[in-house]
């Protein structure tokens, strides 16, 4: 008997416990948990979405717990906010029931309406959730930029065959950016034959993906006639070049932008005290100088973290000095189908390591094969590397591509030099020049983007005294030379 009423009293109970509603823990154990207390949004350009920031909402009790709402706290005007619970938009986000030790991803990105503030300006909400009655919440944080944009259009170029369609931004009259407000490219603006453009002092660009800048047409082929750019930065206030990805994740990434073009037929460009990061190629001078002035003098300027080429120069006429180029996917500097170069107390070294890297820091050569496999001869009449440093991390950084049938005039005066363990210094067109052997400390940290020269760099007092020009007297960062400069970029100050 009292077998049978036990059965019964436990049949009961579970008839009961199989009808009863759900229990949801109750405030305080019945509490949410998140991932982040808050959620910043770095800075983001006005009418351009952010990227998608995620968090988890957690229930870590042993009870299922009821999410009555999840709502913004203030007013959400034109949508500026977008969240997603779990692949609801937000207003369908209610009475969502939460398993034990379960959780939920949110979703949030964010487009700011633009104003008329030059400087980054706040935005910010919080997004509540009701539990049992009790709201728990999470900041939203974001900062606005105004930006001048430069979109695409589509224009049409009439050769002497047919007609050409192309999506640029075009600039055909004498244009300066000013440093007010940042400029942002979508696509490819294009400086046209006989225009200038003039970049002023502390001057923000950045560049969208596979964007960036044309100085002349090179849709015009032959008949690109002009085009310059002027960057007019100073020590302190660079003008900066790179992709438009603010995220922390992106501040060294390669590859983010296209490049800076130089095309065919450009002319009298300067650029002085810039920073060009992060891209693909850093400048492209694609094109001939005349014979008394260059087509591109490249001044106090640092090209770091490009995916294929820092300088990528064809046939072309280039002077640069106190340059800095560092860590690029293949080639730091490429002297292609001949031209005339001077480079003065450049650094080029090459410490990539967003992959392996097997070509080293410089190429030159004076021909090239065309697509009938003829060669075709380049003459290199004049590459002259003066108080350089030319380093890296493989075993041998120059190549030399040199067609004895067409001339081919390089020297390293006064420079430091990696090269291959069974090669000479010898072997090369050089004067006082020394070589760089593995393991050699040159460098403060390399491997920490640091190119100013270690205690014990063999690049101290080594360098050309004679070269000293009123142009050279400083380094990148303002400092004096002395009798005896340093090679490089940088000179060592105790």
């Amino acid at each position: 008997m009292f077998i049978r009423n036990f059965f019964i009293v436990i049949l009961i109970c579970l008839a009961f416990s199989s009808c009863r509603k759900d229990f949801f823990a109750e405030s305080g154990p019945g509490q949410l948990s998140f991932s982040n207390d808050s959620i910043l949004f770095d800075t983001v350009f006005t009418t351009i979405g952010s990227a998608t920031k995620k968090f988890v909402v957690y229930n870590n009790n042993n009870n299922p717990v009821n999410i009555e709402t999840i709502r913004l706290a203030q007013n959400n005007p034109s949508n500026v906010y977008r969240i997603n619970v779990d692949g609801m938009p937000i207003e369908q986000s209610q009475n969502i029931k939460l398993a034990p030790n379960d959780s939920i991803f949110i979703f949030i990105e964010i487009t700011i309406n633009p104003n008329h503030q030059n400087t980054p300006f706040l935005v910010s909400n919080r997004l509540e959730f009701t539990t049992n009655g009790k709201t728990q919440h999470i900041d939203l944080v974001a900062f606005g930029q105004n930006a001048n944009f430069y979109t695409p259009s589509d224009n049409l170029f009439i050769s002497d065959k047919d007609t050409t369609n192309f999506k640029y931004f075009s600039i055909s009259q004498n244009t300066t950016w000013t440093n007010e407000k940042p400029h942002v490219i979508y696509g490819y603006v294009i400086v046209e034959p006989n225009a200038t453009l003039t970049i002023e002092e502390g001057t923000q660009i950045y560049c969208h993906a596979n964007s960036g800048l044309f100085i002349g047409n090179p849709i015009l082929g032959a008949n690109n006639d002009g085009g310059t750019l002027n960057v007019n930065g100073s020590l302190g206030n660079e003008v900066v070049f790179q992709g438009d990805r603010l995220e922390d994740w992106y501040q060294d990434a390669p590859g983010q932008w296209s490049q800076i073009w130089l095309c065919s037929g450009s002319k009298n460009n300067n650029i002085n005290y810039a920073i060009i990061r992060n891209g693909k190629v850093g400048i492209k001078a694609d094109t001939l100088g005349n014979s008394s002035e260059p087509t591109l003098k490249v001044n106090n300027t640092i090209i770091e973290n490009m995916s294929d080429i820092g300088i990528f120069a064809q046939g072309s006429y280039v002077t640069g000095y106190n340059n800095l180029i560092r860590n690029c996917g293949r080639y730091n500097l490429v002297i292609n189908i001949g031209g005339r170069y001077q480079f003065d107390h450049c650094t080029f070294a090459n410490y990539y390591n967003y992959g392996s890297r097997n070509t080293p820091v410089l190429l030159m050569n004076n021909y090239y094969e065309d697509i009938n496999e003829n060669i075709q001869l380049r003459p290199l009449t004049q590459a002259h590397f003066t108080n350089c440093i030319i380093d890296g991390n493989t075993t041998h950084e120059i190549e030399l591509q040199n067609n004895f049938n067409s001339d081919f005039n390089y020297i390293f005066d006064h420079c430091l030099i990696k090269l291959h363990p069974d090669s000479s210094i010898s072997n090369l067109n050089q004067i006082n020049s020394i070589r760089v052997n593995s393991g050699s400390s040159i460098f403060i940290n390399p491997q920490e983007q640091d190119f100013q020269l270690s205690d014990n760099s063999t690049a101290i007092d080594a360098g050309k005294a004679s070269n000293l020009t009123n142009a050279l007297s400083l380094d990148i960062l303002g400092n004096s030379r002395d009798g005896n400069p340093d090679i490089g970029a940088y000179e060592k100050i105790d």
